[in-house]
């Protein structure tokens, strides 16, 4: 007897939000218990509004039909460890809900952890919400303890432990006639969150936030793990879009979130996507069309109820007025805007364009295929920074500039720069990025990746491998070590004289004469990217940047230096003009 897992995708996720309904596929639910879990959230009451109206008339319809989706898909389904046996198993295992604030997000998980409890039949069971904060987690709490309080079957039903922050099911069992005592604990998030517990459901509030520490993808991992033999069990992450660029477990959950969401990964799927965000063509585009309060109502599943567009429109032009980069953290948490590029008031004009710029197909050997000469830029590598690489190729039929990047950094800088830490590892796992151990590596990767392209016969004669002349003397002696002669060796200098590749490069973006691989650390850079005017030049720094890194991109700043003096490949004549490509 053979099952086979419910399909989670929904392509029509964007016609949907428009029309005001909740972004999940129709699926072949069970009528009786889903309707059975909405009707315990329903009575449910809201504990902190006058009146203490119930769920039913406050709650947007977007949760119900989340409440219908967990709870309604329990099925049968094979047994795999009895020949010709079933068992039930929930096929909305777990749920990915990305919401803006002000949506009811608290209220919401302190209800969905009470219907858990009502629903449960599984005696000695344990379910967790995990706050981001003491402050969150105390706040889920009281919203549930009132509840409970504000209805008394619940009140003969839970036993409420007030200085645990658990509640105990009283129900007695069918099948034993004690108390089940299944209990849900509300916890603040720390790297003991499940110690002593194998939980049958959880609730990770905010996301976003926990994913900034390095224990986040190891308590995930953890429950998990536990939730394996529990065929019943079910976890949700409900959380905004975070508040910087995405990293970490967060960003891997999201992404995953979003490929079952447009049926990119359709094999052995648990997870239902419930995401309210725009289309990525608006939340980029060059004009900020997310602006318009007319689209606002498509990401606001609570709107009337818990929130209104005319107050929150107010909210947004006192956050606009304090400028560009209050207002986009502002827009990344009430709309789900996500931050990426082109976000701060003193931005490099190059990231308006940069994610446009993706050539999908160019990665670097295709790189090597195509260019018919190829220059490298090298920048930074102390030992809190990142040491970056960039190599650029002038295609041989069209002429684009095409780019390619690599850093490596020191392993140490993990523990010096904590704040990034999660997302450095980000770029390793995608390949972009090296961790080295001996600080010999690094240099020795360089000089490999150089000799390629010249035994290749793609750099020029003369002026081939631009560096920031700071620093570079074990590069240089590596590089000469490989067959690259000191003639094809330029001292590119920095600061204001870097001017006219700082200017010319968002040019060539803009008009689409230089493309790039996608590469997120790249992408990251080029967030990081302030600049300031001294005199009548514009200066990238790395000072204004603070622990956003920029190296690979002023890499690639170089390598524009010289690939704009138009040179050729080694194995044709250089230009008759190249006296002029003085450095």
């Amino acid at each position: 007897m053979s099952f086979a897992r419910w399909d989670f995708s929904c392509p029509d996720w964007e016609e949907r939000l428009k029309r005001g309904e909740t972004p999940i596929s129709n699926l072949p639910l069970d009528d009786v218990e889903a309707s059975c879990a909405v009707d315990y959230y329903n009575k449910l009451r809201l504990p902190d509004v006058k009146g203490t109206p119930e769920l039913r008339d406050v709650s947007g319809e977007w949760f119900r039909d989340i409440v219908r989706a967990a709870f309604g898909s329990v099925c049968l389904v094979p047994d795999p460890e009895s020949p010709g046996g079933q068992m039930f198993e929930r096929q909305v295992g777990e749920l990915f809900i990305l919401v803006p604030k002000k949506n009811s997000k608290t209220t919401n998980s302190a209800a969905l952890g009470i219907v858990w409890l009502l629903m449960n039949t599984t005696p000695n069971v344990d379910g967790i919400i995990v706050g981001p904060t003491q402050e969150v987690a105390d706040k889920c709490f009281d919203q549930a303890m009132n509840m409970i309080r504000l209805d008394p079957y619940l009140e003969r039903r839970f036993k409420v432990i007030e200085h645990k922050k658990t509640i105990i099911d009283l129900e007695k069992d069918d099948a034993t006639g004690k108390p089940r005592r299944a209990n849900l604990k509300i916890k603040s998030f720390d790297r003991k969150v499940v110690t002593g517990s194998i939980p049958a459901f959880a609730i990770i509030d905010e996301l976003h936030v926990m994913s900034q520490s390095h224990m986040a993808s190891k308590v995930i991992a953890q429950i998990r793990g536990g939730m394996i033999t529990n065929p019943e069990s079910l976890l949700v992450f409900i959380t905004t879009q975070s508040d910087g660029t995405p990293a970490g477990v967060f960003k891997e959950e999201l992404d995953y979130a979003r490929g079952v969401r447009d049926g990119r990964i359709a094999t052995d799927v648990r997870m239902l996507p419930v995401l309210y965000e725009f289309p990525e063509s608006v939340q980029v585009s060059e004009d900020k069309t997310w602006r318009d309060t007319k689209l606002w109502p498509m990401v606001l599943p609570n709107l009337n109820k818990s929130v209104r567009l005319d107050r929150l429109a107010s909210e947004y032009r006192t956050a606009s007025d304090k400028g560009l980069e209050t207002e986009v953290v502002w827009a990344s948490q009430h709309l789900n805007i996500q931050i990426g590029l082109g976000l701060h008031t003193d931005r490099w004009l190059g990231a308006d364009y940069w994610l446009r710029s993706h050539d999908q197909a160019l990665s670097f050997d295709r790189l090597l295929e195509t260019s018919e000469v190829c220059v490298v830029g090298i920048d930074g590598g102390g030992l809190d920074d990142l040491l970056g690489f960039g190599v650029l190729g002038r295609h041989r039929e069209t002429k684009v500039w095409q780019h390619w990047g690599r850093a490596w950094a020191d392993r140490q800088v993990l523990g010096r720069r904590k704040s990034i830490a999660e997302r450095l590892r980000d770029f390793e796992k995608q390949g972009d990025l090296v961790f080295c151990d001996n600080g010999i590596d690094d240099v020795a990767e360089i000089a490999d990746l150089c000799s390629t392209l010249n035994e290749a016969g793609l750099l020029p004669e003369k002026n081939a491998i631009g560096l920031d002349p700071e620093g570079v003397a074990a590069i240089i002696d590596e590089l000469i070590g490989v067959g690259i002669t000191e003639d094809q060796l330029a001292a590119v200098s920095q600061g204001y004289k870097l001017n006219a590749a700082i200017k010319g490069t968002p040019r060539k973006l803009k008009n689409e004469t230089l493309v790039h691989c996608g590469q997120p650390l790249m992408a990251w850079c080029v967030e990081n990217a302030k600049t300031e005017m001294r005199g009548n030049a514009q200066v990238v720094t790395k000072q204004i940047s603070g622990a956003g890194k920029i190296d690979p991109l002023m890499a690639l700043f170089n390598a524009v230096q010289l690939m704009s003096w138009n040179p050729v490949c080694a194995n044709q004549s250089y230009l008759a003009n190249s006296e002029l490509a003085v450095v």
